[in-house]
């Protein structure tokens, strides 16, 4: 391994970036001096450019592609380089203001009720109920399940954070006939060769699910999170304490989920009701 990779590790370890990012980055810095036979250190602001404009028009690359490749270059120059960094020469593509996708509540169960497996069952109940990415549910292990408080602890979500979020008494009724069941020692879903179950199996569980109940909304096992955050919204619950369930890191996009939510005028009370005439 050359000194450069060493000391772009050690930074982003030192920085407190997951393994999965650190992986990433460097396979996209080590990809980008390959493409111009040259060493890491070496590459220009517009090498980089044209590489990533190359990678637009051939490869069709993601704005989620540039901004990682733009964030690995900017962690290259500036935190191991000691370089100085214009924004202006590597702009930041503009974000897609995406409305979610969002099941009914009715849609939800339909769902849930589809699998007759009790584990299958415990992993959609899981995801929607706590409100829990993809990755957060295959890492949950058994001892994250706080029944005493009647919480959910969810270890190195997304950018690294530990946070809490609800524990339903319905969910925990489930997970203990799951748990007589299946007796998981470390980790509360566990894959057929051990350890934790992996996320493509998660995937082709609600998959599987979203055939068998007829709906035709193009969705994925994430919109059981967006529906979970948006049900919230039309129960009343405040957004800064969704934010805290959901791990956002700004309100910002807590606040996407009140484009979606189904507003009622029926059970608001008047101004008028607070006077007295």
């Amino acid at each position: 391994m050359s000194a450069l990779r060493m000391q772009l590790i050690q930074q982003m370890q030192l920085k407190g970036y997951s393994p999965r990012t650190i992986t990433t980055y460097v396979s996209m810095i080590s990809h980008l001096a390959s493409h111009y036979k040259t060493q890491a250190d070496l590459l220009s602001i517009d090498q980089v450019r044209e590489y990533i404009m190359q990678n637009i028009t051939t490869k069709k690359r993601s704005k989620s592609w540039m901004n990682m490749m733009i964030s690995s270059v900017k962690l290259l120059y500036c935190d191991v380089l000691k370089r100085e960094w214009n924004h202006l020469d590597l702009p930041r593509p503009r974000s897609d203001k995406k409305v979610p996708v969002i099941l009914s509540r009715d849609e939800v169960q339909r769902i849930i009720d589809s699998k007759k497996n009790i584990k299958h069952k415990a992993i959609l109940m899981v995801t929607y109920s706590a409100g829990l990415r993809l990755g957060e549910v295959s890492n949950l292990k058994v001892t994250d399940i706080d029944s005493s408080r009647m919480l959910i602890h969810v270890r190195k979500g997304k950018g690294n954070r530990d946070r809490c979020t609800i524990l339903s008494p319905v969910l925990l009724a489930y997970l203990r006939t799951y748990y007589r069941k299946y007796r998981p020692d470390e980790w509360l879903f566990e894959g057929m060769s051990g350890g934790a179950i992996g996320n493509s199996t998660i995937q082709a569980v609600f998959k599987s699910a979203l055939r068998s109940t007829n709906i035709h909304k193009k969705v994925g096992i994430h919109c059981l999170r967006h529906s979970f955050a948006t049900h919230l919204l039309e129960q009343g619950v405040a957004l800064p304490i969704i934010q805290i369930m959901m791990g956002h890191k700004s309100l910002k996009t807590t606040s996407g989920y009140l484009h979606v939510q189904q507003y009622s005028i029926q059970g608001v009370r008047s101004p008028m009701d607070n006077l007295s005439i």
